[in-house]
């Protein structure tokens, strides 16, 4: 079977690369509004759930992988940031404190479907103004959950974590691969 990621983000397209496996990347157009009063740790799986379902309908001959990841503190999602002004918002939000990140997984197969989550603490240093407008500036917060990327200039901010690395970056890569085992897909 063929398989399908059904992300456009270069980040996952990266780390399903780690499985040395030829894939194809086709972007979900499914609607990725949550509904009202979803808890925060649900959101995620029922996105990535929702990404690999409309790229399934499509491609019923593939396995067909969807993600998505979202950034909690306090039970409230922190998503990518709308301008400067919220970036430097969530930011100061994150300083000093831990917080969830949480990545969604959702696989489509022959009929078939299963998904999973998977959740990593991270510690934030406390920031100063300076560090949070020199970051903000950087441009590199503007397109990522949470207003950082750990695997760029955002690991400067980053304390500490307890989890997988890989799903703080998009994508729990090495669970993703057991499971796939597990189904005899890979």
């Amino acid at each position: 079977m063929k398989l399908i990621l059904a992300s456009g983000s270069p980040r996952r397209r990266e780390l399903l690369g780690k499985l040395n496996l030829p894939f194809e990347v086709i972007v979900s157009e499914c609607d990725e509004t949550l509904p009202e009063g979803i808890p925060a740790d649900s959101a995620a799986e029922m996105l990535a759930v929702r990404k690999a379902a409309a790229v399934a309908k499509l491609h019923t001959d593939a396995v067909v992988i969807g993600a998505d990841t979202t950034v909690i503190l306090d039970d409230e999602i922190l998503g990518k940031p709308a301008d400067e002004a919220d970036c430097k918002r969530m930011l100061h939000l994150l300083s000093g404190r831990m917080h969830k990140v949480i990545t969604g997984v959702g696989i489509f197969w022959a009929g078939h479907s299963l998904s999973f989550s998977d959740e990593t603490s991270v510690q934030f240093y406390p920031l100063t103004d300076a560090e949070i407008d020199e970051y903000a500036a950087s441009g590199e917060p503007y397109d990522k959950a949470g207003a950082y990327g750990i695997q760029g200039q955002g690991a400067l901010l980053v304390a500490g974590i307890h989890g997988d690395y890989y799903n703080v970056m998009g994508l729990p890569v090495a669970r993703l691969a057991r499971q796939l085992r597990d189904l005899r897909l890979i």
